[in-house]
């Protein structure tokens, strides 16, 4: 894992960048990286990390870490909510059967669309991921 302030090529219009709290640096990156795909870029100590899939940029904000100060007006910032990064697969169903075998906790069960299905899984501190797996291609 790299220490510099920003990851290599990094920019405007190079990568999207999302920032979820957490309570433990290392659990989170463990997750991210074990579960779903990503890659560990920077770690400062137990404040921390980023990780990486493609052109997301995750930035956990641990303890301690400026990105995670109470606002001026006292409320605190949180893990959990709704909003969400989706995480696209090639099959749902076995993605579903890996996370279920690590115990990882689920929000719902799958959803069907014109878009395609997803379900909703939480990281250890209650972040929700939607996993999506796009629709067939209408042929015409």
């Amino acid at each position: 894992m790299s220490s510099q302030a920003s990851p290599s090529g990094s920019g405007p219009g190079s990568l999207a960048t999302v920032r979820y709290q957490v309570a433990d640096i290392d659990r989170a990156i463990a997750f991210y990286t074990r579960h779903l795909g990503f890659q560990a870029a920077e770690k400062f100590g137990s404040a921390f990390a980023a990780v990486t899939r493609g052109a997301l940029r995750l930035i956990l904000s641990g303890p301690g870490s400026s990105g995670q100060r109470p606002m001026p007006d006292g409320r605190r910032q949180e893990p959990g909510g709704w909003n969400r990064i989706v995480v696209y697969v090639d099959d749902l169903a076995s993605e579903i059967a890996s996370l279920q075998e690590a115990k990882v906790p689920f929000r719902n069960q799958v959803e069907s669309g014109p878009g395609g299905k997803q379900i909703m899984i939480d990281d250890p501190d209650g972040n929700p991921i939607e996993l999506h797996e796009a629709a067939a291609p209408v042929r015409r």
